[in-house]
């Protein structure tokens, strides 16, 4: 068995922005020379997140209103007592998750239908990593 470890580095326009990453991730992939494991993609800030789901606009805009009734960034945080204004984006990063493992098969992301992999910032404008590590033979 190998190992394979690349970083992928992000810096969002917005403070909230969802990328499909799934380019990226096929990239390292046939990169790292694997054919049959797994991939796991994690966000290295604990105000970003990684998950899969489908490309489509409309849903994106629905993760975007969903989150924001839920966890609104004008709302009450004591995290942002310290001085901080990002309480909402941790609170939206544990809602959608830190990473996702893909199985790998004949040097290919095993997905389910529609399925892309995401990341998903809520605290942006700032250079943050996700890391890629694939794990296989």
């Amino acid at each position: 068995m190998k190992s394979y470890r690349e970083e992928l580095w992000f810096q969002t326009k917005e403070r909230r922005e969802f990328l499909n990453i799934t380019p990226q991730v096929e990239r390292v992939l046939q990169q790292s020379g694997i054919q049959e494991g797994f991939v796991l993609v994690n966000a290295m800030h604990i105000t970003a997140s990684v998950y899969i789901n489908d490309d489509e606009a409309g849903l994106l805009q629905d993760y975007e209103q969903f989150l924001e009734r839920l966890v609104p960034q004008a709302g009450t945080y004591r995290h942002n007592l310290t001085g901080e204004d990002n309480g909402d984006a941790h609170i939206k990063r544990q809602i959608m998750g830190r990473e996702v493992v893909v199985a790998i098969t004949n040097g290919r992301l095993d997905f389910g239908p529609w399925e892309q992999i995401f990341y998903a910032e809520f605290d942006g404008r700032r250079r943050k990593r996700v890391l890629v590590k694939v794990i296989g033979e």
